[in-house]
């Protein structure tokens, strides 16, 4: 089955724009299932141009207090992988905003990875990008997103070697995510100044785009990242806001914060 081209798309046209692409991270289910897809629309409105919509997981090794917490939110409020699939479809009925899968690869496994992959293009999923899945020992799962449609999102990090970013630029599709330092996400006061190289060490292998997360939350670092890479991934501050804010204004304020992220006020 052959990708739904958004993701590309998508890409194309911030570059056309002379932008970076703004890739936003939502915790599936957090407050509760019911309410994600309206929160993902006010991202869109503020200036989301591609959602990595989360699958909540009870061991999130990768992911600092903000996100851990907003799994653990989500999973108390009954969020499953089938949820988070229905989750999808309805952001899809409403929005042509490409849709990346975020997940750790446990949940997946036991939903059945195959069968993950079936039902989340038949949702309008995009891509899929699994955290703790070792690009070594990819090659079934590759052929399970390929066989279904689903582009291939896998992360590069500065501890990366060379023989991981050849095989991260032969398994990847849709766009490579560039891990800007080593440890797990959350807010930084600045931007790791190694993760330039690494997009220069990428660029000599691929010419998909090149999307850099970790530590991205001001508009001075998707600015700072747009002059080297394809896109800036906004992860703990989103869910920061999902957290603090009273429920009424949730959707205000998460957009509000894209447009301050985007530049688009």
């Amino acid at each position: 089955m052959e990708p739904t081209e958004r993701i590309p798309r998508r890409f194309a046209e911030t570059r056309a724009a002379s932008r970076p692409a703004l890739v936003v991270y939502l915790t599936a289910g957090d407050p509760s299932p019911g309410r994600t897809p309206s929160l993902a629309l006010a991202l869109e409105r503020g200036g989301a141009d591609i959602l990595e919509l989360g699958v909540p997981f009870s061991d999130p090794i990768a992911d600092g207090p903000v996100i851990q917490q907003a799994s653990d939110r989500a999973l108390k409020a009954g969020t499953t992988v089938e949820r988070v699939l229905e989750i999808a479809a309805e952001i899809r009925r409403r929005s042509e905003i490409p849709i990346v899968l975020f997940s750790y690869i446990n949940p997946l496994l036991r939903y059945g990875f195959d069968k993950l992959c079936r039902d989340a293009r038949q949702a309008g999923v995009d891509g899929v990008l699994v955290t703790d899945l070792s690009v070594e020992e990819a090659g079934e799962p590759v052929e399970s997103m390929r066989r279904h449609g689903l582009d291939r999102i896998f992360l590069a990090a500065p501890t990366s070697t060379d023989r991981r970013l050849d095989l991260v630029a032969q398994y990847s599709s849709g766009f490579v995510y560039v891990v800007s330092r080593t440890g797990v996400t959350g807010a930084r006061e600045t931007v790791s100044r190694g993760v330039e190289e690494l997009a220069r060490r990428l660029r000599a292998r691929t010419p998909l785009p090149l999307a850099v997360g970790f530590g991205i939350s001001r508009r001075e670092h998707v600015e700072e990242v747009g002059r080297y890479a394809d896109g800036a991934v906004v992860g703990s501050a989103v869910m920061r806001v999902v957290d603090e804010s009273p429920d009424e204004e949730l959707e205000a304020r998460l957009e509000e914060l894209c447009r301050e992220l985007s530049g688009r006020r």
